[in-house]
């Protein structure tokens, strides 16, 4: 088995640098640990960065993200998908902030909204030295590698969390529990690679059953994927030439509590154009824009946007300056329709 002190020899000298990450030697801040780790879920770091650093201006501390208004949450999460998340990080703060700190417990960690197993040891290990392994896309990859786990995923899954916690257990990562766990991260973000692994300069080479028996790059191994089902939607774009009609989702459920342009529910069957128009806000001279295309989680939606400009507005919703508009709390699906509009001026 490998040595969790060649790993942490290793993660010593090529750690990476990130936003959240504190630096050698310094205390790591439960606040920002959990943040970065709520917005890395189905996110890659890459994508996540900007937007931590400027959610963290905006909500320096957890008592400030407490004492927000949704809206502001919500707008600030605008763009990085999964709306659940925002909901449920801003309820987190609230209950926090009540508590006056993170508890420092993975049953403590359980008990608040948003935070799931692997984000309680994520956070329990990194801001707090609990002795649990985190286990997310990296370290599930280098741990099915290094024990040549063949069954595939997610059936692998219970063989997985068994060999990481066999890693856990070195001495040398027990006494280096936070360490010992961004180093899991860091070897499977940039030498264990889902592709192309640069196994010839891996700290573990020596100890990894999978390059010893040359499937390491085949692993870990995945069930076949179901084709997405289709949904088909409508919206209108609604403006009178100094704002664009929007409206709010209810809170709960996909997109919850984001805005977006007024349309019909999403369903399975394609829109007709005079289907459609039974569904627009007002009676207007309707031009059709295009298609829009968003993989969502389960799903693909398709939507056909329909724009009009009228003198005056009036339909429920509320209305948003066109300045004001790349600021609005839009998903990224509904930032597609109004750059599609923007491609269509209206004839």
């Amino acid at each position: 088995m490998p040595d969790a002190g060649d790993l942490l020899e290793w993660y010593d000298r090529s750690r990476r640098t990130l936003p959240w990450r504190a630096a050698p030697g310094e205390g790591c801040d439960p606040y920002r640990v959990w943040l970065s780790e709520i917005m890395l879920q189905q996110t890659t770091v890459a994508a996540v960065i900007p937007y931590y650093e400027t959610f963290l201006t905006r909500f320096p501390t957890i008592a400030d993200l407490a004492a927000a208004e949704s809206e502001a949450v919500m707008q600030a999460w605008a763009g990085l998908g999964y709306y659940a998340r925002a909901r449920n990080l801003h309820a987190c703060a609230k209950a926090v902030a009540a508590m006056g700190a993170f508890p420092a417990t993975i049953d403590g960690l359980r008990a608040l909204p948003g935070i799931g197993p692997y984000t309680a040891a994520a956070i329990g290990a990194i801001a707090f030295g609990l002795p649990v392994v985190p286990i997310d896309g990296n370290v599930e990859r280098v741990v099915s590698r290094v024990f040549a786990i063949t069954q595939a995923l997610p059936a692998a899954k219970p063989a997985i969390a068994a060999g990481a916690q066999t890693l856990g257990e070195d001495q040398a990562a027990r006494a280096r529990p936070s360490d010992f766990a961004q180093s899991l991260f860091d070897l499977g973000a940039t030498i264990c690679t889902p592709t192309n692994p640069a196994c010839a300069i891996c700290p573990w080479r020596d100890g990894c059953r999978g390059r010893a028996q040359g499937i390491a790059a085949d692993l870990p191994r995945k069930a076949p994927k179901a084709a997405r089902p289709v949904r088909h939607g409508v919206h209108f774009y609604l403006t009178d030439g100094a704002h664009v009609l929007l409206r709010t989702r209810p809170p709960r459920g996909l997109l919850g509590g984001m805005a977006e342009l007024p349309g019909p529910v999403w369903r399975t069957e394609p829109w007709t154009e005079a289907e459609a128009l039974t569904h627009a806000p007002m009676h207007a001279p309707w031009q059709r824009a295009g298609e829009v295309t968003h993989g969502l989680t389960h799903f693909e939606l398709r939507i056909d946007v329909l724009h009009a400009r009228v003198a005056g507005i009036q339909a429920e919703g509320f209305l948003c300056r066109l300045e004001a508009l790349a600021e609005a709390a839009l998903p990224s699906v509904m930032r597609k329709c109004v750059a599609l509009v923007a491609r269509s001026p209206i004839g």
